[in-house]
């Protein structure tokens, strides 16, 4: 399958969780999706489409708190990102450890940023914070006008 192929097969099978697919290269993909089907659409992708996980990535913006999920096609070079916008109000949405192992220190350490709370994650313990800031304070999170 090529990158053509294997985007038009996400947004097939999962219809209107997928909001809006938007390939910057041959090679670059990102992927909105609804964080309510955020497992469902990772799990098919690492399982079925065979990605790899490679890592998370966040950001504080207008639109809310934005996470990047970077998983990569190997042997064809494809590097497709899952991109979720959580709102300010309530930052929640559900751990990928229940899939991804290797999820579980970067969901720690966007929790500890930015406050996002990941549900149902095996180890909500500090990472990085402890001592470094008080309880409540994330460092991430900008303020906006």
């Amino acid at each position: 399958m090529n990158t053509d192929e294997i985007l038009k097969n996400i947004k097939d099978k999962f219809g209107s969780d997928v909001l809006e697919v938007f390939k910057k290269w041959e090679t670059r993909a990102n992927i909105t999706i609804k964080p309510v089907s955020l497992v469902q659409i990772a799990e098919y992708v690492f399982k079925d489409l065979e990605f790899r996980f490679i890592i998370a990535t966040a950001n504080h913006t207008k639109k809310g708190f934005e996470i990047l999920y970077h998983f990569s096609k190997d042997n064809i070079g494809l590097i497709a990102n899952l991109h979720v916008i959580l709102p300010v109000e309530k930052p929640e949405i559900e751990s990928l450890t229940c899939l991804l192992s290797g999820a579980n220190w970067i969901e720690r350490e966007m929790h500890e940023l930015y406050g996002i709370v990941f549900l149902n994650h095996p180890e909500p313990e500090k990472l990085i914070s402890e001592g470094n800031w008080a309880e409540g304070v994330y460092p991430y999170r900008r303020e906006f006008k």
